[in-house]
């Protein structure tokens, strides 16, 4: 599959497997090249400076936290290099994901977050693409269950997905 091996040999993360929901895209040039590809999953369990920004308490997170997705993986293969692509990909995803995630599990997302490596990159393609800065990471991972994992500081970025998304993720109901 060209999405999995473009990630797997070009991402810095690589890519192994999913887990959990999710929804991936590869972007074409118009005479068929690969150019970028993403992919989009479940969000942070928690993070304090998108908690704060949406302003939801533990519990409604918990409930809620569906409606928020995870921008896991961008890549623009290292052969590409079109000025404006990557803010110009973001943007043609972020029209498709809602309907995409909806038909595939049942109902739309939000928001939808990501993490950028501040030593690595500068976030520059999610600030064209009007993401939000909301804060830093404190330097752990979803697998650091006791605080013994040590990971680069990130840049955290959201995007509203529609305009009421904090009303709708700081709901109580069910």
């Amino acid at each position: 599959m060209l999405w999995q091996t473009l990630l797997a040999q070009y991402h810095y993360l690589g890519f192994t497997t999913r887990v959990g929901q999710s929804v991936r895209y590869v972007a074409y040039a118009s005479d068929g090249r690969p150019v970028g590809c993403l992919l989009f999953g479940a969000a942070a369990w928690k993070t304090a400076p998108r908690d704060a920004f949406i302003g939801w308490s533990a519990e409604v997170r918990e409930r809620n936290l569906s409606r928020v997705i995870n921008n896991m993986r961008f890549l623009i293969p290292p052969w590409v290099n079109v000025p404006h692509l990557a803010s110009h990909i973001l943007a043609m995803a972020l029209r498709r994901l809602p309907a995409d995630w909806q038909g595939k599990y049942g109902f739309k997302p939000v928001l939808v977050e990501t993490f950028v490596e501040q030593e690595r990159f500068k976030g520059t393609c999610y600030k064209a693409a009007n993401w939000q800065w909301v804060g830093v990471t404190t330097g752990r991972t979803r697998q650091d269950r006791y605080s013994t994992i040590s990971v680069p500081i990130k840049d955290i970025y959201v995007y509203p997905l529609c305009r009421d998304f904090k009303k709708t993720l700081c709901t109580e109901e069910p």
